[in-house]
């Protein structure tokens, strides 16, 4: 497979995912605690601020995340169910 061809797999692969994705989190939505939706609404809209900047580079964005909603993570973590 051609480089070019490779990318093209990859992006149209991405799409599905995010398509996966959002089909999976509607899903889920509904069964989801209030508290759990106020979690995950931080940690998403923190994401999708820092991915609108394109002076960003996504190893950034990650590195940025890791430490900014580590607390979310630790503490959904720690609920049952």
């Amino acid at each position: 497979m051609s480089s070019d061809a490779l990318i093209v797999a990859l992006d149209s692969d991405i799409r599905t995912a995010h398509e996966r994705f959002l089909v999976a989190m509607s899903d889920r939505l509904p069964g989801m605690q209030p508290e759990t939706k106020e979690r995950y609404f931080a940690v998403l809209s923190t994401l999708v601020a820092k991915l609108e900047a394109p002076e960003k580079s996504l190893h950034e964005i990650v590195q940025e995340m890791m430490s900014e909603v580590a607390s979310y993570l630790f503490e959904e973590m720690s609920r049952r169910g």
